[in-house]
């Protein structure tokens, strides 16, 4: 049975077991009115009748929740379980018999009204109040015990929601309930809250374990799987492509080879990004796909600074080949950035992934754990369906001893080296390949800078000594290209 929620659905491996009671858990705010109502209209949509029975919200707020997402419940019956009266000490009641349930006289409507509207899908919202007038843990366990049993015999699958205001060590419900979902909410010192879930608990089902992000937007909760890589293989031509530079070709061992990511790495400033967008451009013109994801700069200014170089990419914009996507730092969870990479890859069919920058995509999670983890999984996953993935990480310093936030080297399949050097009074770039796990790639050291149309590298400059270090000792007659001698040529 679907959950109405995608990505809960694939968490569960494939949704619910029917004619069943679940417990969804989470603080007030977490989502779980929203998840409980998409749930219903998932059964109202498939012909199935769908109840709400409420003991905190009023059926005029929970109209104007539904309201604000977009959606028509006219379909379901909503009923108000409690009266003003009903929270009342004075009017107290408690279960009398398994097979009669009574909480009072509006307890005794609503199970007529189970009778006669014989649900499919049922939401009782919330086990808070039940527990405030059971009073005790043994008379509000027998309560939950004779609803189970009362559901059971009525062939409905029932959501019980709860607030967590008990004691967080009480497990009764969970051993109670054929399965638990726990929704939860963290907040951090700058940026909107982040929302997970996690499937504590759930019978003859092999669901996917762990806590997976979700966002609850106007229109619905979005849950992000947590992503396996494994179970993403697919074949695909691992023929080197070329970067657009001849010259960074025969660095790198003949090109990009589809199924590895390449890491630039170096100083600001120094030409990483026009680099990934040579690259981006080759791509493109072989009629590729691409995603560029920016953390760092905004897209008018990347679009700007690569048409004043010759690499106009408004024409593949429009067209549809090339997708920019700015993230906005303290907004997107870390599950929600992979599910849109995943969506990019399987949904429209990307062969090329711009990440730029590493450094701002930690700095833009900040408090979020096991961020690297998440990135190692994410670049396994984008290596296992053949795409070409480019990653941008900067180091502080300008020349001399220069370092970064994070060494994530160990993940890179390519690693290309940027560096600033001094020569007669300029200040130069230099570039060299230091690792490539697909290719015999050269050792080299070439000067290189940016040209109307790209990328353009020197040789090998086998006249210096102390290049990667800033500051070389020139010991040759090698041209450079900022000379007026390259120039002449």
């Amino acid at each position: 049975m679907s959950t109405g929620i995608t990505g809960l659905d694939n968490i569960l491996g494939g949704g619910l077991t029917p004619n069943r009671v679940y417990l969804i858990e989470g603080s007030p705010g977490a989502g779980k009115t929203t998840l409980a109502l998409q749930f219903l209209l998932k059964g109202v949509e498939l012909g199935e009748v769908g109840l709400y029975i409420t003991l905190s919200e009023t059926h005029s707020e929970l109209l104007a929740v539904a309201d604000a997402h977009g959606w028509n419940v006219d379909a379901l019956s909503i009923i108000e379980l409690l009266s003003d009266e009903g929270l009342d000490p004075e009017y107290e009641q408690s279960i009398l018999h398994p097979a009669e349930v009574e909480l009072g006289e509006t307890v005794e409507n609503v199970m007529r009204q189970v009778e006669t509207l014989k649900p499919v899908r049922i939401v009782l919202d919330s086990l808070s109040e039940l527990r405030l007038l059971s009073q005790n843990p043994l008379r509000y366990r027998r309560q939950i015990l004779a609803l189970k049993r009362y559901f059971a015999t009525r062939d409905c699958t029932v959501y019980l929601l709860d607030d967590n205001t008990s004691d967080p060590n009480d497990l009764q419900l969970h051993s109670i309930a054929h399965g638990v979902i726990s929704l939860d909410q963290l907040v951090h010192d700058y940026g909107g809250a982040r929302r997970r879930v996690r499937v504590a608990k759930m019978r003859g089902i092999k669901f996917r374990e762990g806590f997976h992000d979700f966002t609850l937007e106007t229109g619905g909760i979005d849950v992000y799987p947590r992503l396996v890589a494994a179970e993403h293989h697919a074949e695909f031509a691992n023929a080197p492509v070329s970067t657009g530079s001849a010259g960074l070709d025969a660095m790198l061992g003949g090109g990009l080879i589809p199924g590895t990511n390449a890491l630039l790495i170096g100083p600001s400033g120094v030409g990483k990004t026009t680099t990934v967008v040579c690259c981006l451009m080759a791509a493109l013109k072989r009629g590729e796909r691409c995603i560029y994801y920016l953390f760092d700069e905004t897209l008018g200014t990347l679009l700007m600074r690569s048409k004043s170089l010759g690499m106009d990419l408004s024409t593949y914009l429009d067209n549809g080949l090339l997708t920019l996507r700015q993230i906005d730092p303290a907004e997107m969870s870390p599950g929600q950035f992979t599910s849109d990479v995943r969506d990019a890859v399987e949904d429209e069919a990307v062969t090329y992934v711009a990440i730029d920058s590493l450094n701002a995509y930690l700095q833009a999670m900040p408090g979020e754990r096991y961020l690297l983890l998440q990135m190692h999984e994410l670049l396994g996953y984008l290596n296992q369906r053949g795409i070409v993935t480019m990653l941008v990480l900067g180091q502080h310093g300008i020349v001399g001893e220069v370092q970064s936030d994070v060494d994530i080297s160990y993940l890179s399949d390519a690693m290309v080296l940027f560096r600033y050097f001094e020569h007669r009074g300029e200040v130069l770039t230099a570039v060299a390949t230091v690792k490539s796990r697909g290719s015999a790639h050269e050792r080299t050291i070439r000067q290189f800078r940016l040209t109307h149309g790209g990328l353009e590298l020197s040789e090998a400059l086998r006249d210096f000594d102390g290049v990667l270090a800033g500051l070389p000792a020139y010991r040759g007659d090698t041209a450079m290209l900022g000379s007026p001698d390259a120039r002449d040529r």
